[in-house]
């Protein structure tokens, strides 16, 4: 068993990253080259429809914090609207996301979807979970409405369809976010 402090030294020294909650300390795996292709477009795409507003997205490279569970994880986007917040613990660590995604792979599909998704929920900020999938077309969009009930907004599994994130404005078309991707038409 590990104290967030102790997690947090190991991390800072560490060639590879890796998941905190409640003591353990979980390496995080290596990713497939079409969830990189993913991520890549992902973030390109965000960073131009974000370019000039008070949103910014940022890479699977900043750690997000949620203080309500304790758990401690690098999601492989974030969007973040308005000011950053950082965590009490560790000033490099982001607390107040707007908007998350995941792009899933045959390893983590089951986590991001279950238990991961249950610990984002209960960050106050989060207004959108975005699920990827890079084994097949296909991206789930969930929205927590006005009265914090968290629903499945859209389903997407035409690649002439876009991703909407209605709360930030942003429209994703599903050709770019799939574009050379390897055995996914």
């Amino acid at each position: 068993m590990y104290s967030e402090q102790e997690y947090l030294e190991l991390e800072r020294e560490a060639e590879y990253k890796s998941e905190y909650y409640q003591g353990e300390i979980f390496a995080m795996a290596g990713a497939s080259p079409n969830h990189n292709r993913i991520m890549a477009n992902l973030s390109g795409e965000i960073y131009m429809a974000l370019k000039g507003r008070s949103c910014q997205n940022f890479s699977s490279d900043m750690r997000l914090h949620i203080p309500q569970n304790g758990l401690y994880t690098y999601p492989d986007i974030i969007i973040l609207c308005g000011k950053p917040e950082f965590s009490q613990n560790d000033k490099d660590t982001l607390i107040n996301p707007s908007v998350i995604i995941e792009v899933l792979s045959k390893s983590t599909s089951a986590y991001d979807r279950g238990d991961k998704f249950r610990l984002y929920r209960s960050i106050p900020t989060l207004t959108d979970y975005i699920l990827v999938d890079s084994l097949s077309i296909s991206v789930e969009v969930f929205r927590k409405n006005e009265d914090g009930t968290w629903l499945l907004n859209s389903e997407i599994n035409n690649i002439n369809e876009r991703i909407t994130l209605t709360n930030i404005n942003v429209q994703i078309e599903l050709k770019d976010v799939y574009a050379r991707t390897i055995g996914l038409n």
